[in-house]
């Protein structure tokens, strides 16, 4: 059972279709009890990062974190995970990946100018093996999104895309996976990657 945190600010319709799709159980709730019940979390967001942080339960995601069931924050959601963002000012996060969140500068180096948000399909190029990339062929996937984690030299990137930065694309450490894209509408890859964070949940509820 699948548990979609409800806190006012994910796009809760467009990934529980996804869910549905792929055949998965579900819930969306914002109950404590009912959230730290589920075998597996999904994290949506999408807004500001401190609207969201002064939103989220905090204390309810980071009590599922402890338990070693997987967590997976997509596009604001995965932001969340890390330890702060600039956006509207310094604020602190999950804290559960290491790294910051920055802001696109909009302008290269040679100063040319690009356009922000970052929107539209951009290629992912694996960085290093995980069960959530199992089995699957680099390919495009859709991003909508103003600011950027952060995470070079990290060892929670699995994956990157190229918008004028390295955008941190997937991310994980043990049971904490993040998507900066939203899978729910990049086509194949996105819902293998889906498909793939179902499979984690289901074989850790069989060990």
């Amino acid at each position: 059972m699948i548990g979609i945190v409800d806190y006012g600010m994910g796009n809760l319709f467009s990934v529980s279709k996804a869910l549905e799709r792929l055949g998965a159980d579900y819930f969306i709730s914002a109950d404590r009890e009912k959230l730290l019940s589920a075998d597996a979390l999904i994290l949506p967001g999408v807004g500001s990062f401190r609207d969201a942080m002064e939103r989220l339960q905090v204390e309810t995601i980071k009590e599922f974190a402890a338990t070693g069931k997987p967590l997976l924050g997509i596009c604001l959601g995965m932001q969340l995970l890390f330890e702060e963002s600039e956006e509207n000012g310094p604020t602190k996060g999950l804290g559960l990946l290491p790294g910051s969140v920055r802001r696109f500068k909009g302008t290269t180096a040679e100063g040319e100018t690009y356009k922000v948000p970052h929107m539209g399909w951009n290629r992912l190029e694996f960085v290093q093996e995980s069960p959530l990339l199992k089995d699957l062929d680099e390919d495009y996937v859709y991003f909508v999104h103003s600011y950027f984690v952060d995470a070079k030299g990290n060892d929670a990137l699995l994956a990157k895309a190229d918008y004028h930065e390295q955008v941190s694309a997937v991310v994980g450490r043990e049971n904490i996976y993040g998507m900066q894209f939203h899978p729910e509408k990049s086509s194949k890859l996105g819902m293998a990657l889906l498909n793939n964070f179902l499979t984690m949940a289901a074989e850790r509820e069989t060990v």
